[in-house]
């Protein structure tokens, strides 16, 4: 079952994670959309995360996950950000991967049955 999630970036600029490495590059809505998307769709941004692990190889693989068909959009709306996320994934690896994208500079709004 695909959920829909609603997601707010209230502060662009500070919408980047701990690592420079695994945050968020962009500037706009397009781009945030984007880079999420692509985190969803494939496991790069999990295995960049999953080789600075102190025991790479004891990481669960089920946090490897992904939704091919997972869809994002974004959305720039007055100084915030509004993304719209269409995935398979479970909640818990959705904010986990938006962690590594924007630390905690971000905003579930709401959560649906797409």
């Amino acid at each position: 079952m695909t959920t829909r999630y609603y997601i707010r970036l209230p502060n662009p600029d500070e919408a980047r994670g701990n690592d420079p490495d695994l945050s968020f590059r962009s500037r706009g809505a397009e781009g945030f959309a984007e880079e999420l998307q692509h985190a969803l769709r494939n496991d790069a941004l999990f295995l960049r995360w999953q080789a600075k692990q102190e025991e790479p190889d004891d990481v669960d693989p089920a946090l490897s996950a992904t939704d091919p068909a997972a869809i994002v959009t974004g959305q720039q709306d007055d100084l915030h950000i509004d993304l719209v996320v269409d995935t398979r994934l479970s909640s818990a690896l959705l904010r986990q991967r938006m962690a590594l994208l924007a630390g905690s500079h971000w905003q579930l709004r709401d959560v649906t049955a797409a």
